[in-house]
C-alpha cells in the first residue's frame, strides 16, 4: 500500500489566523494499492486525487513540472542501476583476481624449482645431465635404455698400455697403471661383458661402453655407492625411441607416462585402467552401492 500524504491539520493552530482553516490549506490523505502489473493505474489515481483536492493541474506549467519530476526520478533509478552493475563488476573482478592468485600460488607450490644438473633435490637425488647420467669429479656417464657410456679424462698422450680396465658382469674397474683406480665398484645392474669395450679418444679421455643386460630400466648410478640421479627426470630423445621394436617402445612410453603422472600426483596407466574397469562395472550394476569402493 502506498501513501503519498497523510498530514493532519495542526489542531493547536491559533484561531486568529483563519487562512490556515480554509479548505484549500487542509492536508488530505490518499490511500491506494499499487498493482505492479499495471503501475499506470496507480499514477492515474494519483493525478485524479490531485485534480480533486487542488488546482495544481490547472497551472500552465503543471505538465512540464510533472515531466521534470519523472525525468529526475528516472535518472536517479538509472544511476542506481549503473552503480549496482559497476559494483557487481568490481566484485566479479576481485573474485577473478583472488581466484587467479590462488591458482598461481597452488601451481607455484606444485611447481618444482629447476635445479642445475648434478645438484641435489629435496629427496637427496640428483638431477641427471643431458645424457640422463651424471657428471662426477673424476668421470661422467650417460645412458640410454640399452647402453651406458662413461668418459674418463686421462693425461694427454695416454697410451692403451698405461690403462687398466676390467669389465665384468657386475663389476667395473678402471685406472692408470701404478695409480689408485678411478672406478672400482659393483655396477648398478648387470651388463653383457662380451658386448662392452673401451677406447682412447684423442689421447685425452677414455670412453667405456657398457651394454645393459636389462634394457628396460634406467640406472640411478654407475656403481653402487655413487650419487644417484632422479630417474623420473630422465628425458630420452624421441629418435632413440624410434629405434626400438614396437613392444619395447610401448613399454618405454608407458614407463615415461607413469613417471610424468607420478610427478604431477596423477594416477598411473595401471590405476587409470582399474578406474575404467570400476566405472564400467558400476554402470552395469546401478543397484549396488559403490560409495565406499576404493581402488587398490
Amino acid at each position: 500500500m502506498a501513501i503519498i500524504s497523510d498530514i493532519q491539520e495542526d489542531q493547536n493552530a491559533p484561531e486568529t489566523k483563519p487562512s490556515q482553516a480554509s479548505p484549500s490549506s487542509k492536508a488530505a490523505s490518499f490511500t491506494a494499492k499499487l498493482d505492479r502489473s499495471n503501475p499506470l493505474g496507480f499514477v492515474e489515481k494519483v493525478f485524479d486525487f490531485l485534480a480533486q483536492e487542488s488546482d495544481y493541474l490547472k497551472k500552465p506549467t503543471a505538465e512540464k513540472e510533472v515531466l521534470s519530476v519523472v525525468r529526475t526520478v528516472r535518472e536517479k533509478e538509472i544511476k542506481k542501476v549503473e552503480e549496482e552493475k559497476k559494483k557487481k563488476r568490481q566484485q566479479e573482478e576481485e573474485e577473478k583476481t583472488k581466484k587467479k592468485a590462488k591458482e598461481e600460488a597452488k601451481a607455484e607450490e606444485k611447481k618444482e624449482t629447476p635445479l642445475e644438473e648434478g645438484k641435489k633435490e629435496k629427496n637427496g637425488l640428483r638431477v641427471p645431465n643431458k645424457g640422463n647420467g651424471l657428471d662426477l669429479e673424476k668421470y661422467s656417464w650417460t645412458q640410454s635404455l640399452q647402453e651406458v657410456n662413461i668418459v674418463i679424462p686421462v693425461p694427454p698422450g695416454t697410451k692403451s698400455r698405461s690403462v687398466v680396465c676390467e669389465i665384468k658382469k657386475n663389476h667395473l674397474k678402471f685406472g692408470m697403471k701404478g695409480q689408485p683406480p678411478i672406478i672400482d665398484g659393483e655396477l648398478y645392474q648387470s651388463i653383457k661383458p662380451d658386448d662392452c669395450y673401451w677406447s682412447i679418444e684423442d689421447q685425452t679421455a677414455v670412453s667405456i661402453l657398457l651394454t645393459k643386460h636389462n634394457q628396460m630400466e634406467w640406472w640411478k648410478s654407475l656403481v653402487k655407492g655413487d650419487p644417484e640421479i632422479d630417474t623420473q627426470k630422465v628425458d630420452p630423445e624421441p629418435s632413440k625411441l624410434s629405434d626400438l621394436d614396437s613392444e619395447t617402445r610401448q613399454t618405454v612410453e608407458k614407463m615415461m607416462f607413469d613417471q610424468r603422472q607420478k610427478q604431477m600426483g596423477l594416477p598411473t596407466s595401471d590405476e587409470l585402467q582399474k578406474q575404467d574397469i570400476l566405472k564400467k562395472f558400476m554402470s552395469e550394476h546401478p543397484e549396488m552401492d559403490f560409495s565406499r569402493a576404493k581402488i587398490q
